[in-house]
């Protein structure tokens, strides 16, 4: 499917009240590029892996909207341009001008390559598929990883906690829950570090694409995972395929205010003695998460850390 993608370059000051006016013309969603620089709060709620460098703020603003090109008969744009002409009686949006340009789908993933290069977490290599393996890498674990529309590439602070917790608890004989799956990254890993089985769990239906792919290209066999899309906490259902007293080690990668109410829930899937691994915990969420993981019965084994972020472990009783 293909897009007309439309423009309007305006000043950062102005982007709410654009957005807002334009809105009500029928355009649905819109696109924000700007230099404005993110606050710790809006990093800790955005939760992302890839954050580009934007130089320094010139208070420009670029808002970005699409329309599906067989339906466009222009009348949305017309409407828009009206907009901003009125506007500009009784407000400052700087030039107000409108460029077009067509997009299809799959340029959505294609943009993130610019940003998206291989790194390593301490002696794993994650690498996309555009780039190559470097001759003094080729004893690395090596792990391919595209970004796309699941979360979870393994450069966020919070997804290597979870990796370097699982690579110290994972076994042979580990069956593992992954609650909040994204691309399947940690689940990938698990079963890379020996475990025998993986289930995730996850509310988007694009993650199960992004984790067949992701499971196909580093030679993981389809018998080795299995993803449910729906909602653990809640979803009686979901409860019951997930299964009882079944699992090793659950890990949940989820914002904090996610983990206090999955707690409780999911001690029912841990095996006794099965370890819990938790993270997407920023700093000032750390007692919370704490106190969550003590009431559901819980033994806190260990706290770690990376930047703002931290990982809760906690082991059910034997």
């Amino acid at each position: 499917m293909r897009y007309n993608k439309y423009t309007i370059k305006t000043l950062a000051e102005a982007e709410d009240v654009v957005i807002s006016t334009i809105s009500d013309v029928g355009v649905e969603g819109v696109e924000i590029e700007d230099k404005v620089p993110l606050t710790e709060a809006d990093k800790a709620q955005m939760f992302v892996d890839i954050l580009p460098d934007c130089g320094p703020n010139d208070g420009t603003a670029y808002l970005s909207f699409y329309i599906d090109a067989e339906q466009d008969d222009g009348s949305i744009l017309e409407a828009v341009r009206r907009e901003l002409e009125d506007l500009r009686s009784f407000m400052d949006i700087g030039e107000g001008t409108i460029t077009s340009s067509q997009t299809a789908d799959e340029d959505y993933v294609n943009n993130w390559k610019q940003y998206f290069h291989q790194f390593y977490v301490d002696d794993i290599l994650i690498i996309p598929s555009w780039e190559n393996v470097k001759a003094e890498d080729t004893d690395k674990m090596v792990i391919h990883i595209d970004p796309g529309t699941a979360f979870g590439t393994g450069m966020h602070e919070t997804t290597q906690l979870c990796i370097r917790q699982l690579r110290k608890y994972v076994t042979p004989e580990t069956v593992l829950l992954d609650v909040g799956t994204g691309s399947g990254i940690l689940s990938l890993l698990a079963l890379k570090f020996g475990a025998k089985s993986a289930i995730g769990t996850d509310l988007d239906i694009c993650t199960i694409e992004a984790v067949r792919d992701n499971m196909t290209v580093n030679g993981l066999a389809e018998a080795d995972f299995q993803l449910l899309i729906g909602n653990i906490i809640d979803d009686q259902a979901i409860q019951d395929q997930v299964g009882y007293e079944k699992y090793d080690i659950v890990a949940a990668n989820i914002l904090a205010e996610v983990l206090v109410p999955l707690t409780p829930v999911i001690i029912h899937q841990l095996k006794p003695g099965g370890i819990y691994i938790t993270s997407g915990i920023i700093d000032d969420k750390e007692e919370t998460v704490v106190n969550a993981v003590k009431a559901a019965g819980l033994n806190v084994l260990e706290v770690t850390y990376q930047g703002e972020w931290v990982s809760v472990t906690a082991q059910k009783a034997k």
